[in-house]
């Protein structure tokens, strides 16, 4: 287990209490704003990095792997069929899934590049690859940097990336960029109201979720909206 995966392992019952607490607002704009992609996608559905399952719960996500155990704990709970796996490990068959789901997940991988690659292994020919960020140079990045600096017990392991950093790991990993969805522009700390999610990437925007294809289906993927 690597060390961010022991942190949440460790503190399981602290990451899962903040969707019920000071990030109950937040949570809402961010699946108000999957729920715009969603009619898009096809399943079987796969979230990896599934945590305590809140995520996949709030969009019915089925099927989850992740690194700790505690957590997976939870998502049984909350009635997920989940396996004890990190996202690089070749758990399925080729092409086994309509979409993959990477959440607030990319961050706290110790090697996104090979993450990305095994996504795209067990994707299916049409399939999509769903990543829900927040990228280093939007407001809640640099919030979230500020944190990671101080020593918090789950921020300090994260790594931030830029937009363009990520558009490169996907165009790596045979993946080519179809649509995106930019919100949760009130600023850390100022968070009062629910958004509606704007197409397109904005560095202003505090989560971005970014649909992929495999490269060949770039075509298709750009009609989205």
């Amino acid at each position: 287990m690597d060390r961010a995966s022991m942190a949440f392992d460790s503190s399981a019952s602290i990451y899962d209490a903040w969707f019920d607490e000071q990030g109950k607002l937040i949570f809402a704009i961010e699946v108000s704003a999957f729920e715009k992609v969603l009619p898009l996608l096809s399943k079987p559905w796969l979230e990896v990095g599934v945590g305590s399952g809140r995520f996949a719960q709030a969009l019915g996500i089925e099927i989850g792997i992740d690194s700790s155990a505690n957590m997976l704990a939870m998502a049984r709970r909350r009635g997920l069929s989940v396996l004890l796996a990190c996202g690089e490990n070749e758990c399925f068959k080729n092409e086994s899934f309509g979409t993959v789901f990477l959440i607030v997940t990319l961050c706290f991988v110790d090697s996104p590049q090979a993450v990305l690659y095994e996504a795209n292994r067990i994707l299916e020919a049409d399939g999509k690859l769903v990543l829900g960020l927040v990228l280093r140079d939007s407001p809640w990045g640099q919030f979230y940097l500020s944190k990671k600096q101080e020593g918090h017990r789950f921020y300090r392991h994260a790594t931030f990336y830029s937009f363009e950093e990520l558009s490169e790991f996907l165009k790596t990993a045979g993946f080519a960029i179809g649509n995106i969805a930019s919100t949760l522009f009130q600023r850390p700390g100022e968070v009062v109201d629910l958004e509606v999610p704007q197409n397109g990437f904005s560095v202003d925007a505090g989560f971005t979720i970014v649909v992929a294809g495999k490269r060949e289906l770039v075509s298709s993927l750009r009609n989205v909206s």
